[in-house]
């Protein structure tokens, strides 16, 4: 296991979600502010999602069986470079940068948020096989109960007191990602991860551009 050195996508074998798979809308939330950290954050940018080819071609075919359903994908992040992840850790011994704590974590202390694994110094997100994403009606997100990266126990996938709806979004979101070839991750209803990743040991640090 170790860090790859590459120089970008291209040279990794990963694909611009955007540009190859129709009708996806990628909204990179760590290029801009709408994030937990209230600030782009290091390695993003651009408002620009990649994963290996082999999971891009499994997301391209949710995005087709959704499209039949008047239904599509709108992706939150996708391969994140490790010093993303670094970026994270040192945003977390920071105690006193806490701008979006109301939005994000109001429930949680800062200084629990990584013992209690809603941030971790090594993500999969790096190997280039998982992706942080949310189901679109025109556009419009559904409701899935909480947003992407709220830390706190509404965002596990069982959570109680959602509605009947939203428990459905999020099984719909869960059921089409698995016969796709996905595995989701109970504590965040938004994350899955390709069922045999290609770089299951390699944790690349290329940007996002």
């Amino acid at each position: 296991m170790g860090t790859a050195l590459l120089r970008d996508a291209e040279e990794a074998g990963f694909a611009d979600l955007g540009a190859s798979i129709p009708g996806l809308i990628v909204e990179a939330r760590y290029a801009g502010r709408e994030n937990f950290m209230g600030r782009p954050v290091a390695g993003y940018h651009a408002n620009k999602a990649f994963l290996a080819k082999p999971a891009a071609e499994a997301l391209q075919a949710v995005q087709a069986a959704l499209a039949r359903e008047g239904l599509g994908l709108k992706v939150f992040d996708a391969y994140r470079p490790q010093r993303a992840v670094d970026d994270f850790m040192a945003w977390c011994a920071d105690a006193g940068d806490t701008v979006r704590k109301a939005d994000y974590y109001p429930d949680v202390d800062k200084g629990q948020l990584v013992a209690k694994g809603y941030i971790a110094e090594k993500s999969g997100h790096s190997r280039g096989s998982t992706v942080d994403l949310t189901l679109v009606k025109d556009g419009v997100e559904l409701d899935m109960g909480s947003g992407f990266d709220f830390f706190g126990p509404v965002s596990h996938y069982a959570a109680e007191g959602l509605t009947d709806a939203q428990k459905a979004n999020r099984k719909l979101l869960r059921d089409v990602m698995a016969r796709h070839g996905f595995e989701p991750y109970a504590p965040e209803w938004w994350h899955f991860t390709l069922r045999h990743e290609p770089y299951p040991d390699t944790y690349s640090d290329f940007p996002v551009r």
